[in-house]
């Protein structure tokens, strides 16, 4: 893959920007590579650079990713000040639950559509799921959709007032650990030890719902990227993004290995 800067805005010219109609709602979902399906969910402020170099990372292993355009402009660097105010906007937006209380965002439901068109359209056994940041547990929530077979959990940082949330509406955690056990599926779940958005209070709550079902991976401070984006810096202002903006893309380091792992969990899942 060729080299490109994370600090300037990324025109994501090899992927093919579709406008996509689901359920009653279109989005542009920005689609690259041959192979099974993987969804792959934009933290916040949006489709950032660094999340697009995730995302060709998974479409050189051998997948067609579908990156949705939920929130920001696809390919920016955001500013403070952009940054800021995508993130007000998506707290008070119909389709997030930002706070605790409002159980599973309204967006999961034409996110798990989009599963279940990637996979009619993509073939393989299944689809991957990876979810990051304010988008973090809708890939657990996607498992309700009987295509999606590998779901990843990245820094999961809803609901924002409660340490131990899990954005998720009882009934349906319910129903996916009814569907983790009869599957034979698990959760890969990422964050970083200090990261003060999603705490260890969260991933506790991970694994009393799902037992060993959920495979949490706690990355120490030390092993993320000092250098980033000014929204990342100044808003963010902790370890966070456990494969994209404090991923240190150098062998050896604990970002890369988080990475791999997860490539290869799709891997194995989906059979690319």
């Amino acid at each position: 893959m060729p080299h490109r800067s994370p600090d300037v805005d990324d025109p994501l010219e090899d992927f093919d920007p579709r406008r996509i109609t689901l359920d009653g709602v279109t989005r542009t979902v920005q689609v690259a590579g041959r192979g099974p399906a993987v969804i792959v969910m934009a933290e916040m402020p949006g489709i950032s650079p660094h999340v697009a170099r995730f995302a060709r990372w998974v479409r050189d292993a051998g997948f067609t990713v579908y990156m949705p355009s939920l929130f920001g402009r696809d390919g920016a660097v955001a500013t403070v000040e952009d940054g800021t105010a995508i993130l007000e906007r998506a707290c008070v937006s119909a389709q997030f639950r930002a706070f605790a209380g409002g159980g599973s965002s309204p967006v999961t439901t034409w996110l798990r559509s989009l599963a279940r068109l990637a996979h009619e359209q993509s073939g393989g056994p299944g689809v991957g799921a990876i979810g990051m940041c304010f988008t973090g547990n809708f890939a657990l929530t996607m498992t309700l959709e009987p295509a999606v077979l590998a779901p990843v959990v990245a820094h999961p940082s809803l609901p924002f007032d409660d340490p131990a949330g899990l954005e998720i509406a009882p009934d349906e955690l319910t129903e996916v650990r009814e569907r983790l056990e009869r599957d034979d599926l698990t959760v890969l779940a990422y964050r970083f030890r200090g990261d003060r958005f999603c705490r260890a209070e969260r991933f506790a709550a991970y694994a009393e719902a799902l037992g060993d079902r959920f495979v949490p991976r706690e990355l120490p401070d030390s092993a993320a990227n000092p250098r980033t984006s000014p929204f990342f810096e100044h808003v963010v202002a902790s370890p966070h993004s456990v494969v994209t903006a404090h991923l240190i893309d150098e062998a050896g380091q604990p970002t890369i290995a988080a990475r791999d792992e997860i490539l290869a969990f799709f891997g194995q899942r989906l059979g690319a």
